[in-house]
């Protein structure tokens, strides 16, 4: 049965094309499940069924997997028997017809305006690492790329000069604009800094590096992101996409139309951009609270 998941995994990489996390996650969802079924006594997949897959969710549930983390699963074991009845090991698919829990859409964390300067300003641009860490920050945030796609970058991916990057994200490029500051920091980075950080015996790429002159890896910047914060003041648990969600949001919030941020973020579905729309109309609805006079009734 597992090396029916190596073929799954092979297929989604030739043919798909998906991203290196997209596919990491796919094997695990599916591999975990693999482990449900050896421990029920499952030996083939031709063995397996609906009640398979529903006892298995079942068991997610009960474990208390939040609801994001079952749908994800549901369309990992989709894909994958869809795969299998494709490359014909199995004579039909057991999940057609199965329900997709329904998911709760939250509201997205961002920063204010001001706490993203103070973030911004924390590192010591004074230092190689610390000028890094700022342009990485600031890209960021006059962006709205994922942190996967902002250390994939390389070095040719980023034109200061026009003022735009090429990112891949999910399988596609897109071209998204590079402030004026961004711009100049990020010049800056390439012509000064980043020679400082490159090891003179090795070919890099990358367009950021970490100390050891390798790709700057996604634990390492947001080890890096969360020592800013606590020095910037934040209170809040952040992650790299709270700039992105922030990018959006303020965007949005002066006036930038959903079309063109869904553009810039990369959404295939514009209702994934919508929620940043109630974001703005929840702060509306705060300042008003505020604001008016007669907005509550005074005890």
């Amino acid at each position: 049965m597992r090396e029916d998941l190596q073929a799954f995994k092979t297929f989604l990489t030739e043919e798909r094309g998906l991203s290196p996390n997209t596919l990491d996650s796919y094997e695990r969802d599916i591999l975990q499940y693999l482990d449900y079924l050896e421990q029920s006594g499952v030996v083939a997949w031709s063995e397996t069924g609906k009640a398979s897959i529903t006892g298995y969710l079942l068991s997610l549930k009960q474990k208390g997997r939040a609801t994001a983390t079952v749908t994800r699963t549901v369309i990992s074991i989709r894909r994958f028997y869809q795969f299998m009845v494709r490359v014909r090991r199995i004579d039909h698919d057991p999940s057609i017809h199965m329900e997709t829990p329904k998911l709760e859409k939250r509201i997205p964390q961002v920063l204010s305006v001001q706490e993203v300067g103070k973030l911004l300003d924390a590192p010591l641009a004074s230092s190689t690492g610390g000028f890094r860490d700022k342009v990485m920050l600031e890209m960021l945030y006059a962006t709205g790329i994922r942190v996967s796609e902002l250390i994939s970058l390389d070095v040719e991916s980023v034109n200061p000069g026009l003022g735009f990057i090429r990112c891949m994200g999910k399988g596609k490029e897109r071209v998204v604009p590079l402030g004026q500051i961004a711009s100049g920091l990020a010049q800056t980075y390439i012509d000064s800094v980043r020679p400082g950080l490159l090891k003179q015996d090795k070919q890099e790429n990358a367009l950021f590096l970490s100390h050891l002159g390798t790709r700057m890896t996604r634990q390492g910047f947001w080890k890096i992101m969360k020592r800013y914060a606590r020095e910037a003041g934040i209170n809040q648990e952040i992650t790299p996409h709270t700039l992105r969600h922030s990018f959006a949001a303020h965007l949005i919030e002066n006036g930038a139309d959903l079309r063109s941020v869904q553009e810039m973020l990369g959404h295939a579905d514009i209702s994934s951009t919508q929620i940043y729309t109630q974001l703005t109309r929840s702060k509306m609805k705060d300042v008003y609270d505020r604001s008016h006079p007669r907005a509550r009734i005074e005890s």
